[in-house]
């Protein structure tokens, strides 16, 4: 008897599962989406944001289609003894013990990159305690209606006693008067509690008035919501929604009072003209009363970071000294960059100011930095039909090391062919400009404002890192600003002890990445 009521107050675990959306492998864009229940199969897609919506949609028939939460389960957080989201104190220390409470809910937990997505069976205490967690579903509460239904018919199964005692005057008959038991109360009607918008992190009131104004506040949050998950960001749309948030929290702040909400609208109003200008600066419009907008070689502002990681990066691990090594460091990384090995020819390296190319390939070669196919003559004689194979063992990514750089193989030729526009560029050339001179066009055209100020706003650029960069002493640098004063590059140009203020000129700005 006693292993019956055991098995039958038995909980069962609660429920788990995960979708998952990895890369189908290294320098490829598509992804494929994968499912922990048995029944559902992996599937490939062209790319991740399309895989990023087949998994929600997934992961959400699942939720419509399968089972409730069950209010007996045992929390599989609890089963998991909670390594999901306690963390011990030391290496050395146990997680802190954690009490379960609450109903059992299905919480959907997703890590910040979108790229699983786990549906738990657990109490609602857990599915608090994970940042992420979004309840799906809630159990119903337990039946507490059956132990008083079953009292009242064991009373009712009972015989009637006939009472012994005395009869009172106000009874008919010496019969006792049977006690009658009220009917239950009917329930009180729910009450609906209105829907409340939410933007900015800010609840907006139900009661806030004009009404007209709180549906506009609850839209909008509605709206930049549904921006945050759109596969391309469109710049138009963004300042539009921004340029709506400001007049609506200024109206806001009037009806309230409060200055919290004044300086929301203020700074709403700074992002949409921001987002404005840059969609300007990105579909090569010019904003009123400018003059012609610039087009750039490199248009987004990720691909300005992108071009000033490598720089970044090549500064902090060129493996030979020298203006010469540096420069022919940075254009063999952006060849590699990616995947760590890439194609070259002969004319790529007769094409920069090098004094002895095969000298310099014949260092990293050497010094292990390089790897080619071939001799280092044959791949100054190799022509484009027959390019060589080099490659970088420090750039080529494994499983324990993705590399330094995270942009796609479709980023990788539109910086090494801004740099090569950079490096090469027309005036330089004609004035036969070493490789120094080159490397300080590169990092002035990666060091500018929007309108081609150096520095950013104008503050200008320390003179030690541009030596440093150049690898050049900070006398020599002076030098280099001249040549590219005389070259058109630099105007209004004013050097202090420590800064270089002054900004490109109109030919050049197309080569900029701005500082934004």
């Amino acid at each position: 008897m006693g292993v019956e009521a055991h098995a039958t107050n038995e909980r069962a675990t609660g429920r788990t599962w995960t979708v998952r959306l990895d890369p189908v492998g290294r320098g490829r864009a598509d992804v494929r989406v994968s499912c922990s229940r048995p029944a559902c199969a992996a599937q490939v897609l062209p790319s991740a944001a399309v895989g990023r919506t087949a998994a929600v949609e997934h992961l959400k028939a699942h939720l419509r289609a399968g089972p409730a939460p069950r209010p007996s389960a045992y929390c599989a957080c609890r089963a998991e003894e909670c390594h999901t989201h306690i963390r011990p104190a030391g290496p050395r220390e146990r997680p802190a013990p954690w009490r379960c409470g609450g109903a059992v809910v299905l919480a959907v937990v997703t890590d910040r990159e979108g790229r699983w997505w786990q549906v738990m069976e657990c109490c609602s205490r857990c599915a608090a305690a994970h940042p992420t967690a979004k309840i799906a579903a809630t159990a119903p509460a337990p039946d507490r209606t059956a132990p008083a239904d079953a009292f009242r018919a064991a009373a009712a199964s009972v015989p009637t006693v006939p009472a012994v005692g005395p009869h009172f005057s106000h009874t008919a008959s010496g019969a006792t008067v049977p006690h009658e038991v009220p009917p239950p109360r009917a329930p009180r009607p729910t009450r609906q509690r209105a829907r409340r918008g939410r933007i900015a992190q800010r609840f907006v009131p139900h009661e806030l008035r004009p009404v007209a104004l709180r549906d506009e506040l609850t839209e909008l949050g509605e709206l930049f919501r549904a921006y945050q998950q759109r596969a391309e960001p469109d710049l138009a749309v963004l300042a539009g929604l921004h340029a709506r948030k400001a007049k609506a929290f200024s109206a806001w702040a009037e009806v309230t009072a409060d200055t919290g909400l004044r300086l929301d609208a203020e700074r709403a109003e700074q992002a949409a003209a921001t987002a404005r200008l840059q969609h300007l600066h990105r579909s090569g419009q010019a904003p009123e009363g400018d003059g012609p907008a610039v087009t750039r070689l490199l248009t987004a502002s990720a691909q300005w970071n992108h071009a000033r990681a490598v720089l970044t990066h090549v500064a902090d691990h060129s493996p030979l000294p020298g203006p010469e090594a540096r420069l022919l460091v940075v254009m063999l990384t952006l060849r590699t960059a990616q995947s760590g090995v890439g194609n070259l020819v002969g004319q790529d390296l007769k094409g920069l100011p090098l004094p002895d190319p095969e000298h310099l390939v014949g260092q990293l070669v050497e010094c292990g930095w390089l790897d080619i196919a071939g001799t280092v003559d044959e791949l100054i004689a190799s022509r484009p039909e027959n390019p060589t194979r080099i490659g970088v063992p420090s750039l080529t990514p494994d499983e324990s090391d993705p590399g330094p750089f995270t942009f796609g193989r479709k980023m990788r030729p539109k910086l090494s062919g801004w740099a090569q526009r950079v490096v090469g560029e027309k005036k330089l050339r004609k004035a036969k400009t070493a490789a120094d001179a080159r490397l300080l066009a590169l990092a002035l055209a990666t060091g500018v404002s929007l309108d081609g100020q150096l520095g950013p706003e104008g503050e200008g650029l320390p003179l030690e890192a541009l030596a440093s960069w150049c690898a050049v002493t900070p006398a020599e640098l002076l030098e280099l600003v001249d040549r590219l004063t005389a070259t058109d590059w630099l105007t209004e140009v004013a050097v202090t002890d420590t800064v270089l203020t002054g900004r490109l000129t109109e030919r050049v700005l197309p080569l900029s990445c701005p500082l934004t």
